[in-house]
């Protein structure tokens, strides 16, 4: 009993030295302190405390280990895609005929973005055959000569496509098996720092609690990195933030885990160590490390409970000023709790501050005055602006960013501004997808335009104060986005664009790009010589007046540039077309008459998420079927 007695003395002593360290005079508990220490448990606490300070270090590495090979995956992906490109120009350069009227044209008269057609309901008409790639051309069909690699390769890629069906009962959206087994190791890797070389016993509960927290703040540079609008991970890999938003989300909350785990462990320690020596709870709980410790670990948590989708859904504006409010807050307990989190809460409020501050209000904010249209089914306001545009520095922009008044790209947002609503809207910032075309170098003003369907809060305010104005003045933040969309259909020859409802406006800056470029870039200076893929636009409404928020000039230049364009009946009519059959037919009526092996299918898909599930699958079985296709969904998270 008196070796035991001497070793809850060691703890006792420890404990209380560590409730004095919420200074910032630098003590340590050393380890000569602690291997001077005669009493074994002592030392062995300690010993994994020390342990604990350098293995986190490693994390670090881990994590800039892993954002390299995404790097280095993208840029080769990237190089890859050139080279691919400049053999579709070379290929397309060798079957160019120069015909009596000298004009020049292709062996397929059809790559223009498709024949031209509009359909208000049914299956499209089966269309003609193409070649593309002929350098690629198997000597037998492509399903006769697909070898067992090429099989397993098509099934293991449509399982990763696959998205599962909503969780039962709580009917929680799940995203592709892809992006789950990404974000389970992830949650691995959290777990393989959370218990590594961790002695699990009530003795040592003080280590376990520890590395808890240490974890906590080593993983705080990296939640505010995903979460800002503004950061170097687009420019490496080539994502933005929204695509990582759902590893930002289940980071968040391991980390509120980890938070409620060195909380229970720290109670814990005191129930088993200082308890019996007469150390009160509310003694405990009234030390400044613990009491700071605590109001941060409330923070984080009502940070996330209004984080949860439900919550957003319902009070969206409160949402946006509790998850600035809590995280300046959290982040300033956090820094006073204990020194060691310092760096990480520095470089964590660094990041906070240079997105928001630097970047979102002085850099890319701008002030327009835009119009106000409400359009004829009465719960839609359409937003124009023509934005003077200034020249940019391609090199500039291309590191440290632009604003709207140095253009924009197909697929990218802004965050919307109207303090003229009311008060409560002065400081509100709300996402939409820019829906006009995308301005060219060296225009002098550009159409700027956002459709914004009335739900409640901001956008029915907007609507309802649009019925009474025809304009009004707005802040604009951005642009914001990434080119994944673009990019997957500028590498193919076959390509659908599926939008439902508003998510046409995700729709129509990609057809304008698409029919603008020709589908390929000029890869060197004069080289005129395009290849275009056959494109389909289908567009589900739900009723017949929303045609009205396109401009039917927009709807006649597609029909004129060849897209194949199709807006079903009318779903509170004639309920839910069958998209997946659309496609379906789409892709193997263009497929089987082509006789080559390079036929790549490209599909976007923006809509609801029934809808984004639905054509995510159907894709992943074409996929498995062993047609060469891939798919991006355009949504903020999930």
């Amino acid at each position: 009993m008196a070796g035991l007695d001497d070793w809850s003395n060691g703890l006792q002593d420890l404990l209380a030295w560590s409730l004095r360290t919420t200074t910032s005079d630098g003590q340590v508990y050393t380890q000569e302190e602690g291997r001077g220490s005669s009493n074994p448990g002592l030392r062995r606490i300690i010993d994994g405390i020390l342990f604990s300070r350098k293995f986190i270090l490693s994390y670090q590495v881990v994590l800039l280990v892993l954002l390299a090979i995404f790097t280095v995956h993208h840029w080769t992906k990237r190089l890859q895609v050139h080279r691919r490109r400049r053999r579709r120009l070379r290929s397309a350069q060798e079957h160019v005929k120069k015909g009596e009227d000298g004009v020049m044209y292709t062996d397929d008269h059809e790559s223009g973005c498709s024949s031209s057609s509009s359909t208000v309901l049914g299956t499209p008409p089966s269309p003609k055959g193409s070649a593309v790639d002929g350098e690629r051309t198997p000597l037998l069909p492509r399903r006769e000569s697909a070898s067992t690699k090429w099989r397993l390769r098509n099934k293991a890629g449509a399982f990763l496509m696959y998205q599962p069906r909503p969780i039962p009962f709580v009917n929680k959206t799940l995203p592709s098996n892809q992006a789950t087994l990404t974000v389970l190791a992830f949650l691995g890797l959290q777990v393989f720092y959370t218990f590594y070389r961790v002695p699990l016993s009530i003795p040592t509960l003080f280590v376990f609690a520890d590395r808890a927290s240490l974890l906590f703040v080593a993983n705080l540079p990296l939640l505010y990195l995903l979460a800002a609008k503004n950061q170097p991970i687009k420019l490496l890999t080539g994502y933005s933030y929204e695509s990582f938003n759902i590893v930002h989300r289940r980071l968040g909350e391991v980390m509120c885990l980890l938070a409620l785990l060195h909380s229970v462990g720290m109670v814990g320690v005191w129930y088993t160590i200082l308890r019996p020596t007469g150390f009160t709870l509310a003694r405990f709980l009234l030390s400044k490390i613990v009491l700071l410790g605590l109001g941060a670990f409330v923070a984080y948590e009502l940070l996330y409970f209004a984080s949860l989708g439900s919550f957003r859904q319902r009070f969206y504006e409160l949402f946006l000023v509790l998850h600035v409010l809590l995280q300046v807050v959290a982040l300033v307990l956090v820094w006073f709790h204990h020194h060691n989190s310092r760096p990480y809460v520095g470089v964590a409020l660094a990041i906070f501050l240079v997105d928001r501050l630097v970047y979102r209000m002085i850099l890319k904010r701008k002030s327009y005055r835009a119009s106000l249209d409400v359009t004829e089914d009465g719960g839609t306001v359409v937003l124009r602006s023509e934005i003077p545009l200034a020249q940019k520095d391609r090199f500039v922009s291309y590191i440290a960013g632009t604003g709207l008044d140095k253009g924009w790209k197909a697929t990218e947002h802004v965050f919307l501004t109207v303090p003229a609503l009311s008060r409560r809207h002065i400081m509100q910032a709300h996402p939409f997808t820019i829906a006009s075309r995308a301005p060219h170098d060296g225009d002098g003003d550009a159409s700027f335009k956002l459709i914004i369907r009335a739900q409640d809060g901001f956008s029915g305010d907007l609507v309802r104060y649009s019925r009474s104005h025809s304009s009004v003045k707005t802040r604009m933040d951005g642009p914001y986005g990434s080119q994944t969309a673009l990019q997957l259909l500028q590498q193919c020859n076959l390509n659908v664009v599926v939008a439902g409802g508003s998510g046409i406006a995700v729709a129509l800056p990609l057809i304008w790009s698409l029919c603008e470029s020709g589908n390929v870039s000029d890869l060197e200076p004069g080289d005129k010589t395009k290849l275009r893929s056959k494109t389909m636009l289908i567009w589900v409404i739900r009723h017949e007046s929303h045609i009205s928020w396109l401009d039917q000039a927009d709807l006649q230049s597609f029909r004129d540039a060849g897209i194949k364009l199709v807006i079903p009946l009318p779903t509170s009519s004639h309920g839910h077309p069958d998209v997946p059959g659309l496609i379906t037919d789409w892709v193997s009526a263009k497929d089987e008459v082509s006789s080559t092996r390079g036929l790549r299918t490209g599909v976007v898909c923006s809509g609801p998420d029934g809808m984004n599930r639905e054509v995510r699958n159907t894709c992943a079985s074409l996929l498995a079927r062993g047609h060469d296709i891939n798919i991006e969904v355009e949504k903020f998270g999930w």
